[in-house]
């Protein structure tokens, strides 16, 4: 375990500025707000505060609050935040992020977690913190070909295992609530909980025999929701490779790309910083700036981890051993789907948020993830 800092040098913050103050903007389509993507008054007004109103210093100081490791598992130097709560009998847990995100995802949810007595919580319900980055972003090294989820499982198991933890519970969204499962099947008996911000239950074509007329009803209704936006599955499983150029090379493309996927992730505001905080959100596009991990975040898509055998979309992998529960449940249909692989018992209704809710509502997060554990301790 060594100690580590972010520390990005001077002449890359430079850089970043005098590359955005040459962006060459490209005209506007016609269209209305955001018909044909990312509007270009939106994102000139964004990169405007990005390169002249957005202190990376402030944000980077704030990050090194966090104590961070660096450590090698199975070939890979793995970037960790490892925060212990001031309550010496807290549960260990182990939080890991999603695409297009990065460990920022948790900046705001860590303090309630790890000292629930300075939040107004119960300080019998707080928790050592462990937040890995999920290799190929951030800090952590990319990984070879071939990579997989059940490899990142075994290398978090480990990691755990080196910290000392020996029981502890395992959260996470969007690439989380893949790896999160995971983690459970790999050592059923270290982790007491799985908890996901949503996934679990969702219905696939191989389900739809099954349904009666209302769920099929329900299951078009999903289907639209799905097909909407950019598909980035399909386009980082083509090329990922031709498109990390822009994102690598023009702060603004990579900006552009960002904002685009937290538009459609944030889909209860008209813009992405009306959910979750405007300098959050640059942190963690910054953050992949000056990483250049763009491109190799895509991973998961690329490796076809997320395509089910009928070549759809697939849904995190279940697990019975270990006891599940969800922070936006869903209907009848998506728990009794959800019951079929998993052991579920925590499906709350009506959790404010949307897609990355420990950015957009981490108190009421946090507050779901202690009721899930409380019973589990």
């Amino acid at each position: 375990m060594t100690p580590f800092r972010i520390a990005i040098p001077q002449s890359e913050l430079d850089d970043l500025r005098d590359r955005l103050s040459r962006t060459r903007w490209p005209r506007s389509l016609p269209g209305a707000d955001w018909s044909r993507g990312v509007p270009v008054d939106y994102l000139r007004d964004l990169a405007e505060h990005w390169a002249t109103g957005y202190d990376w210093r402030k944000h980077e100081a704030r990050l090194n609050e966090f104590p961070q490791v660096v450590t090698r598992i199975d070939g890979l130097d793995v970037h960790v935040l490892h925060v212990r709560s001031p309550e010496p009998d807290a549960l260990p847990l182990l939080l890991t992020h999603g695409w297009p995100n990065s460990m920022v995802e948790f900046t705001e949810l860590i303090g309630p977690l790890t000292d629930p007595r300075a939040h107004g919580g119960d300080p019998a319900h707080a928790f050592h913190v462990v937040v890995p980055s999920v290799p190929g972003y951030g800090f952590s090294q990319a990984p070879p070909a071939g990579f997989t989820i059940d490899r990142v499982a075994r290398m978090w198991a480990e990691l755990m295992r080196r910290l000392g933890y020996h029981r502890y519970g395992t959260q996470g969204g969007d690439l989380g609530a893949y790896i999160a499962p995971a983690v459970a099947t790999v050592a059923p008996e270290q982790v007491v909980g799985v908890h996901i911000d949503g996934g679990f239950g969702f219905p696939t074509a191989a389900d739809v025999p099954g349904m009666t007329e209302a769920e099929r009803a329900e299951w078009e209704q999903m289907r639209q929701w799905m097909s909407g936006g950019v598909d980035h599955h399909a386009l980082l499983r083509a090329a990922p490779m031709t498109f990390s150029y822009a994102w690598n090379d023009s702060p603004v493309g990579l900006l552009a790309w960002m904002m685009q996927k937290f538009k459609e992730f944030t889909m209860t505001v008209p813009t992405p910083e009306q959910a979750i905080d405007r300098d959050q959100l640059l942190t963690n596009v910054s953050l992949y700036w000056f990483t250049g991990t763009s491109g190799s975040s895509s991973w998961p898509m690329y490796e076809r981890l997320t395509v089910a055998d009928d070549g759809g979309f697939a849904w995190p992998k279940g697990q019975r051993r270990v006891p599940s529960g969800v922070y936006g449940g869903g209907s009848a249909l998506m728990r009794r789907l959800a019951e079929q692989h998993n052991t579920i018992v925590h499906w709350p209704e009506g959790n404010p948020g949307s897609h990355f809710v420990a950015m957009d509502e981490p108190l009421a997060h946090a507050a779901d993830i202690r009721a899930f554990f409380g019973g589990l301790r």
